[in-house]
């Protein structure tokens, strides 16, 4: 299948992995972009909303009556919609409702419309931390987090809805995507972001552990190539596969390549008590996504913190948010 000429539906869209994919997507097809805007922001959306085959509706994915009133004539369905991670270890109860009871819903709503093809947007969080290297998509899956469980749960259903229903889905489980649009306040603010607004206040950028937890930093560009390859790709029907750079980063290098591209020398990262549920390790193989995807990063990770850093001065950000509110844990 060609991502072409088609009827997309994005769940998420208003988000920062699911803008992307909706501008990669906007030029060759008719869109409808779904997001509640609790944490998505119709700001991300700015470069696609007023286009003429670009609908934005306010919908909440767990609604199984607007999910089907909006995969109604849709072929492909990326869904995106998520709790995050660290809304999790405060609200399990949201992220089950949103990241397992949120699929069910789209699930049903995609089988009921006959929908041609749903690419279910996981998270490497399902696997927990590494126990071998680099991290296959046979890993074992022992996640560490009601997220990632959360996330899991979705996978299943997925699949069980093709198993049983006949539904065509295929499933992607990416890698610590960062890039322009990350989120930088909240519970959905990550870490480079976060490392962003303390260093460009001259603050020392605090690391919740010891920074040697490793991670495999993909930018949101070759994130949003992997998930349009994997939605085109008839093979991976019923499929799991990784999109990630293949490449371990640990949190306390990501301080010291942000320092110097922020100009802060000496700004050492001040340590604190781990986050809970924090994984130690990630790796990911993506021989699966180059072999069948024909997939393969392209934006290293000091290029990617260069752009990043472009991007969050161009927007102004540091002045948007207290400097000590982007060093206290966000969960």
């Amino acid at each position: 299948m060609k991502l072409a000429d088609l009827r997309i539906l994005v769940t998420g869209a208003g988000g920062f992995i699911g803008s992307h994919l909706a501008e990669r997507l906007a030029p060759a097809n008719e869109l409808v972009l779904v997001d509640d805007f609790s944490v998505g922001s119709r700001e991300n959306l700015a470069d696609v909303a007023d286009l003429g085959n670009v609908r934005v509706v306010e919908a909440d994915v767990r609604s199984r009556e607007a999910m089907l009133d909006l995969c109604a004539g849709v072929d492909v369905v990326f869904h995106l919609a998520i709790s995050c991670l660290r809304t999790s270890l405060r609200d399990p109860e949201l992220s089950h409702d949103v990241n397992a009871g949120g699929t069910l819903s789209v699930c049903r709503a995609a089988h009921a419309c006959g929908v041609r093809r749903l690419l279910y947007v996981s998270s490497s969080e399902v696997y927990g931390s590494a126990e071998t290297v680099p991290m296959s998509e046979e890993h074992p899956l022992r996640p560490t987090t009601v997220y990632g469980a959360s996330k899991l749960a979705g996978e299943l259903y997925a699949l069980a809805f093709l198993r049983t229903y006949g539904l065509p889905v295929s499933i992607v489980r990416p890698f610590n995507t960062y890039g322009p649009r990350e989120p930088w306040q909240g519970a959905r603010a990550e870490v480079i972001p976060r490392f962003l607004l303390q260093l460009e206040a001259g603050r020392r950028p605090v690391v919740y552990g010891d920074g040697a937890q490793t991670r495999d930093f993909t930018f949101v560009e070759d994130t949003v190539t992997g998930l349009a390859r994997a939605a085109e790709c008839d093979a991976l029907l019923g499929g799991v596969v990784n999109v990630a750079f293949g490449r371990e980063v640990s949190i306390r290098r990501i301080g010291e390549l942000l320092t110097e591209l922020v100009g802060a020398e000496g700004l050492a990262p001040v340590l604190a008590a781990p986050r809970p549920g924090d994984v130690q390790r990630h790796y990911a193989d993506v021989a699966k996504a180059k072999r069948l995807l024909g997939y393969e990063a392209r934006v290293a990770i000091e290029e990617g913190l260069a752009r990043t850093l472009a991007w969050f001065r161009e927007q102004g950000i540091a002045s948007r948010v207290a400097p000590e509110a982007s060093g206290a844990p966000n969960w």
